[in-house]
């Protein structure tokens, strides 16, 4: 009896371990969506913001948080989890994620919200791109469905369908920031506070799945829940692209003085016109304590085109 209660007494310790790294990632993976909220209301305006970044944001939560609640609180969905995988008793989904994803979806559909209401540029549009892949998504969904009364799919493949389409969104949204910085040579307003929260979140993310898998005694449950590991791998992989930009390649532009500066190097690289750079006064009035005028791409913004 002595070895089965001392490896009880573990995993208990090692549960409580799991809560805290989980609950750690939501917070600091959540608090890095607020900054653009409040920049957004303070400025009044969301020129400059990406509406891609914002609908492939949306739809990926949207399809973040089906799959965890259906993991989570679905009987049905829970019995084929386990018949797929029976040396698992439980899949690795954890309310920690579930209150993480209708967070993001909610915080994401907030930000959308704004562009609605606050002032925006008239080429801030969702693209024609980002429009075929909600709708085709959209399609792809009914398809899925419409074969399960007849044996085709079970709602679990369903679910895994919607978490395939959560990870090619965060494999594709981060990179108009990429390009941008580069063409930019520079990541001036690309908020490093905002990097190292994510990339903090990621590994948190990745350290509670393969902690659960260990306490569980079954790592095909990492396969069963490979978007939380995918999410994870793919922020730290972003974050650390965008430090090396930030620390090593482009560090020479941090220190430009003002706004002014900044708004002026960008019109001599041609990505805004010389009538944009008449509006600096204004803007230096209305973006405090010298913030560059990019802190509205927190979220990467493909527009060069950045009136505030």
């Amino acid at each position: 009896m002595a070895p089965i209660i001392f490896n009880v007494k573990s995993i208990t310790r090692l549960d409580i371990l799991s809560d805290i790294i989980g609950w750690s990632y939501f917070f600091v993976w959540s608090i890095s969506f607020y900054p653009q909220v409040f920049l957004n209301w303070k400025r009044k305006s969301v020129r400059g913001l990406s509406i891609d970044f914002l609908f492939y944001n949306l739809l990926g939560f949207f399809c973040y948080s089906i799959f965890n609640i259906a993991l989570y609180f679905d009987k049905e969905i829970r019995d084929e989890y386990h018949s797929r995988h029976p040396n698992s008793e439980n899949n690795l989904v954890r309310m920690n994620d579930v209150v993480f994803s209708i967070h993001g979806f909610i915080i994401s559909l907030f930000i959308l919200l704004q562009t609605c209401v606050y002032k925006k540029s008239e080429s801030q549009k969702i693209s024609s791109f980002a429009a075929s892949f909600v709708w085709l998504t959209i399609i792809g969904s009914a398809l899925v469905i419409s074969t399960i009364p007849y044996g085709g799919a079970k709602w679990l493949d369903f679910i895994y369908y919607l978490s395939f389409i959560q990870f090619i969104v965060s494999f594709i949204k981060y990179l108009p920031q990429v390009w941008l910085n580069y063409r930019r040579k520079s990541t001036q307003g690309w908020s490093i506070q905002y990097i190292i929260w994510d990339i903090s979140g990621g590994v948190l993310s990745i350290l509670q799945l393969f902690l659960d898998a260990y306490i569980e005694g079954d790592w095909s449950g990492v396969e069963g829940d490979n978007i939380k590991l995918g999410l994870g791998l793919i922020a730290i992989c972003y974050d650390t692209i965008f430090l090396v930009q930030h620390y090593i390649l482009y560090s020479r532009h941090h220190h430009l003085s003002s706004i002014k500066q900044e708004r002026r190097r960008l019109v001599m690289e041609g990505n805004i016109s010389i009538e944009d750079e008449g509006n600096l006064d204004s803007e230096a009035s209305s973006i405090s304590n010298g913030r560059s005028l990019y802190t509205n791409n927190y979220y990467g913004s493909t527009t060069t085109n950045t009136n505030v």
